[in-house]
């Protein structure tokens, strides 16, 4: 299927020449029929040839509904641009036109109409003069007359012509359903509709609800009228929503794969049209079937950033509209630079950003994304639109290798100076170096550390863990470690370690180096003790008591009580409920 919107003037015979194509009523309304006037959207499809079918989105021509016609133009990738041969061009055929051109609308096709109440000539000359200096370029022309039936077949075939130039759709990309319309069916519940621009949708897919922040399950699905299970893009579809209410949604809204687009506020643009210093304060942004008031902040030449009445889902590159409502004007295009750019609160900020947006010509680019941002989680880069090829670190984060470079540089430096600082200690906690580097995530430390640093304890210290120890606690612990390799199960008494210059402090910090393991407040063994424990025991009779294990180990009950316990936590030995114990073969 491909999908053609209507442009042009009031009452120059948009919906006439679609109905003699379809053979349908694209009006909707009674009010719309009753007055002869197109007021909102309206619909109707035909069968050009055998395998062949266009969809037409007829739009209102008046001035005073405008936005309805931005919204059926929006997500469509080529327009039927109508100019009645006895009154020839008017302004809002010149507003239309300049909407498909801020649109960057690329393919089209001119049909003069009314032929039969005037030479088409003349208009055709001025329509095509018109045409030729907008995004459409050099248009084929077909003049007719729909009452008369002149000129039909020719223009089918130029219909023909212009879809087999259409580009291909691409059926891989996340679905974003820009929704024209909005109503429930007594059964079935609520059915919204329009044009799927890429991608596929399918009978129980799951889509993000872009205003109401959750999922809703396809339930079923329409397109030209007749029920289908999968609908590939281009075309116009019906979506039946489960677990939605009719209330909830309204045009504008989007159906969305789900954690593919980024849902903003705020974004640079840039403007194709008039100049940013020249736009109103508040203009109104058209962008798919969506129109939202937009605050406009000029940064630069021809970028500026706009701050959305709410948020719409959006990506690097999509096209949108400036329209200055109050004086019927198209102010120009916008390309979406970036739907989540950084404050400027700092003096110098928007000079310095209107440099960065003059660089940006709205293609998505990880390299480009990476170099600007830093530090970024690739699902965020994904949801942006740009394609992510690197490896993530930490916890799905995307580091720029210069900032990862500078930060492990910044690293060393850091854990140099804290244990200059703080001399007992291995090195600065992960937390702490999160901190200090500003890292947005604590996953980010371990990509970080290389030797000759490792993590060790929940710190980040030199893989040499004897090197952290200060001379004279190295020295005093090394005291410590001869006695009790003369008596394994000796703990030196409280007395003995303050004489050596042990407090709780330099205890910790050799219990952290693996140089001793406390088994108790002050009481400090070799780390092979607890093995050699657990071997001297097996060798008493089983169970055994305490005081029997006292005895076996040649210590006292301060050492015995506590490195029993020890071990039953470490599973080397079994409490028995008579309160002795069993060492576990």
């Amino acid at each position: 299927m491909h999908v053609i919107a209507t442009a042009g003037h009031v009452d120059h015979g948009k919906s006439t020449l679609v109905r003699a194509l379809t053979g349908m009523e694209p009006d909707r309304w009674a009010e719309e029929r009753r007055r002869g006037l197109t007021i909102d959207l309206g619909f109707a499809w035909a069968e050009l040839r055998p395998g062949v079918t266009v969809a037409f989105v007829d739009v209102p021509g008046h001035e005073r509904f405008v936005p309805n016609m931005l919204a059926g133009i929006g997500p469509v990738p080529a327009a039927l641009f109508v100019v009645a041969a006895d009154e020839g061009w008017m302004p809002q055929s010149a507003e239309h036109l300049a909407a498909l051109h801020a649109l960057d609308v690329r393919h089209g096709l001119c049909v003069i109409t009314r032929s039969d109440l005037a030479d088409p000539e003349p208009a055709m000359r001025q329509a095509l003069a018109e045409i030729a200096r907008t995004s459409l370029g050099e248009v084929e022309a077909v003049a007719v007359s729909a009452p008369a039936g002149t000129g039909l077949p020719e223009l089918r075939t130029a219909l023909d012509r212009l879809l087999a130039g259409l580009p291909r759709p691409d059926l891989d990309a996340p679905v974003r359903l820009w929704i024209d319309r909005s109503f429930t069916i007594r059964g079935s519940g609520t059915v919204v509709t329009g044009t799927l621009a890429a991608g596929r949708m399918r009978v129980g897919d799951e889509l993000e609800v872009a205003s109401l922040g959750r999922t809703a399950r396809i339930r079923a699905l329409q397109s030209l009228g007749r029920p289908v299970s999968e609908v590939d893009a281009v075309a116009r579809v019906a979506v039946n929503l489960r677990g939605i209410e009719r209330h909830e949604l309204r045009r504008g809204d989007a159906l969305l794969t789900p954690q593919r687009f980024h849902h903003t506020d705020t974004i640079d643009v840039r403007v194709h049209g008039d100049p940013v210093e020249s736009l109103p304060r508040s203009v109104m942004l058209h962008l798919g079937s969506a129109a939202v008031s937009a605050l406009v902040r000029p940064i630069g030449v021809d970028t500026a950033r706009l701050t959305l009445a709410h948020p719409l889902p959006l990506r690097i590159g999509d096209r949108g509209l400036l329209r200055n409502p109050g004086a019927h004007h198209v102010s120009g295009g916008t390309t979406v630079l970036d739907v989540a750019p950084p404050a400027l609160v700092r003096r110098g900020a928007a000079k310095a950003r209107a440099k960065i947006l003059a660089e940006l010509d709205g293609r998505p680019d990880e390299r480009s994304e990476l170099r600007r941002r830093g530090i970024v989680r690739q699902r965020d880069l994904q949801r942006m639109g740009v394609t992510s090829t690197a490896g993530p670190v930490g916890d799905g984060w995307l580091i720029d290798e210069r900032l990862e470079a500078r930060l492990r540089d910044r690293l060393q430096r850091l854990v140099e100076d804290w244990r200059r600082d703080h001399p007992l200690e291995l090195g600065p906690p992960v937390d702490v170096v999160r901190q200090a580097l500003r890292l947005p995530d604590r996953s980010l430390v371990h990509p970080l550390v290389t030797p000759p640093l490792a993590i060790r304890g929940g710190r980040v210290a030199p893989a040499d863990q004897q090197a952290t120890l200060p001379a004279p606690v190295r020295a005093a612990v090394e005291k410590v470690r001869a006695e009790l390799a003369a008596s394994p199960f000796a703990a030196p008494p409280t007395e003995r370690l303050a004489e050596l210059g042990l407090g709780p402090r330099e205890l910790a910090a050799a219990v952290r180096v693996g140089a001793l393991v406390r088994i108790a407040e002050g009481v400090v063994l070799l780390p092979q003790s607890i093995r050699d424990a657990a071997a001297a025991l097996g060798a008493l009779p089983q169970p055994f008591t305490v005081s029997e294990a006292r005895k076996a180990l040649d210590t006292t009950r301060r050492v015995a009580v506590p490195l029993l316990e020890m071990l039953d936590r470490k599973g080397l030995t079994q409490r028995l409920p008579d309160d002795r114990r069993r060492v576990r073969r």
